[in-house]
């Protein structure tokens, strides 16, 4: 493995499963021809069609960027609200990577399917829990092996369950 970049996807996963992020850094591959994947991917593409997509900044992916009065919002968008606190913790960590690059933004998580919307902000607090996010990931992932499974309700919809459970 090469030097690590902690990332919002590995913010995502720390937050409902440490050995997915473990397996991510690593590039064990989820299974692509996953439903769940399939879906999430025609969510993306197929909603929120005018606004730009899926730009990089350093070692980030952000789904949507806008200039909306004077400030640059970014949006993250998701199949579902399941998971709200690590959806918020990802784009919270979108928001802190931009703020160390001298760009301040505002966020909104986006649930197409549920015609919902959540602002999120940066907060003192965020940073420091993201902070602590980052060491623990890189921890995670210098390991020589994953963490073991542990059975979560996760796990159902997971496309690495055939890797942990079989």
């Amino acid at each position: 493995m090469e030097d690590l970049n902690v990332n919002g996807t590995l913010i995502w996963y720390y937050y409902v499963c440490k050995r997915e992020v473990w397996l991510m850094a690593h590039s064990i591959s989820p299974d692509e021809d996953d439903e769940n994947i399939d879906l999430g991917r025609f969510i993306h593409e197929n909603s929120y069609g005018r606004k730009t997509k899926e730009i990089s900044i350093g070692n980030i992916k952000v789904d949507i960027v806008e200039e909306k009065d004077g400030y640059v919002m970014i949006g993250e968008m998701k199949k579902s609200s399941r998971y709200i606190e690590s959806a918020r913790n990802q784009l919270a960590y979108y928001l802190l990577q931009l703020e160390r690059n001298g760009i301040t933004a505002k966020g909104t998580l986006m649930f197409p399917k549920e015609k919902k919307r959540e602002e999120i902000e940066l907060t003192k607090e965020l940073v420091k829990k993201l902070e602590e996010a980052e060491k623990d990931i890189i921890k995670i992932c210098y390991e020589p092996f994953p963490p073991k499974p542990i059975k979560i309700n996760f796990c159902n919809k997971c496309a690495y369950r055939e890797f942990c459970w079989s």
